[in-house]
């Protein structure tokens, strides 16, 4: 079944998107998607085609995820934040046939382009020019009124989604049609009454991400929601978002929550409206939660999830878990703790979750090696997260196996910061490692040692890291040593370099 096809049809008056006051209703969503569906067929994009989209929070990256999905091409959905590298990387590494780019991604869009890069190759490219999408018009090639939805079959891919939160080095995991219709399902178990009234969702994190994407575009559509989206986070400006539009559901990771707490001017009536708030993509520090309930009067629920799991594994919804504990696994999903040798561990022990359900992606794009490595035997993924179950079932994370930095809910692998550093004539060694951040969590350090008769600029590394990088992956400093202690195989003791110390 494709996606698209399990989205309500709620009254053709109702608003859809709202956008710097701007409001969609569904009725002209669906006539914006029909007419863009034409274009982009017209323009030679096929079913299974990738198409990349480059956008912020805008009406761009909704209507062009839409039509990509109705017509069963697999959206690609970019940083538009990202450097021209890192863009390039992504787009060598997915082959789109096709590219929607808003006015956020434009510049690096562009930069490609200019470089003769893969973007050059790209044969249909619809780029924003102006405030807006007035450019990106050419794309609408006429009415369509019930074009029906493409089918296809669940294991055909939806989108493809950068991560490296179970691989290592970034890549991309395919998402099927079946996987989104699976988290969807299970959500509304947990939650049966969203669809019984009208709510309106606030999405301020990214929707390239796969929380926003699917917690709140997928979800929100799925339920017949308002979406009030927004491009950047800022404390009193969202408060303002949230009172205006009587927004009832608010998502994000722990950034948006310290955000809102540590600013004076957000006061508890900004908030009133909210029914269902919920904390992902990174672990949220309990005592925010118990801040923010006696400040703001905003009672947090705390979830777990990955890229490779549509973003969800667990949540404290509809449940009386604890603070600090991420809930009950979600209806539909299978969760095993295993110790070093792969057996069950005990209640109240810790060990590495497994995952199992038709939830879970089944691998990532052309990267049969990487797939495999992330699967057991029979066929569980392995996440690489530490937790604990107590006798109620409530799963606690409590640590990660593998080296991932989390910066605002973004993974950050270590080991793509020290490939940039490394390429530097000055510079012998590179270790990255994370270190708590009050506002993102966790922010990545580096620390390099020089080569032989070198003298490494802290800031040019950080400048060259800048350029290659998208910011939440740059080091927030650079500190020269003398040594870096590793194992005798040469890898990196990251614990001993001081990781999350403090």
């Amino acid at each position: 079944m494709n996606l698209a096809a399990a989205f309500v049809a709620p009254p053709l008056d109702r608003t859809a998107l709202v956008v710097d006051g701007r409001r969609t209703s569904y009725g002209e969503l669906g006539e914006r998607v029909d007419r863009w569906r034409v274009g982009l067929v017209a323009a030679g994009v096929s079913i299974g085609d990738r198409v990349a989209l480059l956008a912020g929070n805008t009406e761009v990256f909704v209507i062009g995820y839409l039509a990509c999905l109705a017509e069963g091409f697999v959206v690609v959905p970019l940083n538009p934040d990202s450097p021209p590298a890192e863009v390039e990387r992504e787009l060598l590494a997915t082959e789109p046939t096709a590219a929607i780019v808003g006015e956020r991604g434009r510049e690096a869009w562009l930069s490609c382009v200019d470089h003769g890069s893969a973007a050059s190759s790209i044969g249909a490219q619809f780029v924003a020019s102006g405030r807006f999408i007035e450019a990106l018009d050419s794309i609408e090639l006429g009415e369509s009124a019930g074009r029906p939805v493409v089918e296809v079959p669940d294991d055909h891919p939806a989108a493809l989604l950068f991560t490296s939160g179970t691989a290592g080095t970034p890549r991309a995991a395919i998402l099927t049609h079946g996987n989104f219709l699976a988290s969807l399902a299970s959500i509304g178990t947990v939650q049966p009454d969203l669809a019984t009234v009208p709510h309106t969702a606030l999405a301020v994190i990214p929707l390239f991400h796969v929380f926003g994407l699917n917690v709140i575009i997928n979800l929100g559509l799925r339920i017949g929601s308002t979406i009030v989206l927004e491009d950047h986070l800022d404390a009193e400006r969202t408060a303002g978002l949230i009172r205006d539009h009587d927004v009832s559901i608010l998502v994000g990771p722990p950034t948006m929550w310290n955000v809102l707490l540590a600013d004076e001017g957000v006061q508890r009536d900004d908030l009133a409206s909210i029914q269902l708030a919920v904390s992902g993509a990174a672990k949220l520090d309990p005592s925010v939660a118990e801040d923010i309930q006696a400040r703001l009067g905003v009672d947090i629920r705390e979830g777990y999830g990955l890229t490779e799991t549509c973003g969800i594994v667990s949540t404290a919804m509809n449940c009386d878990a604890p603070l600090g504990s991420v809930g009950q696994v979600f209806p539909g999903v299978a969760v095993r703790l295993v110790d070093q040798n792969g057996d069950d561990v005990l209640i109240g022990d810790t060990g590495e979750v497994l995952v199992s359900g038709d939830v879970v992606s089944p691998g990532y794009w052309n990267d049969d090696e990487a797939t495999e490595r992330t699967r057991t035997a029979d066929g569980w993924l392995k996440t690489g997260d530490v937790a604990l179950v107590d006798e109620h079932g409530f799963l606690a994370i409590v640590d990660r196996l593998k080296d991932l930095i989390i910066v605002s809910g973004f993974n950050v692998h270590p080991i793509e910061i020290e490939t940039i550093l490394s390429a530097d004539p000055t510079v012998a060694l590179a270790g990255v490692v994370g270190e708590p951040d009050a506002l993102t969590g966790e922010r990545p350090v580096a620390y390099v040692v020089p080569a032989d008769g070198a003298t490494p600029d802290p800031d040019a590394l950080r400048a060259r890291c800048i350029d290659q990088l998208a910011r939440y992956k740059v080091p927030k400093r650079v500190e020269i040593v003398d040594a870096i202690p590793t194992t005798a195989v040469g890898k990196i003791r990251r614990r001993d370099l001081g990781r999350r110390d403090g």
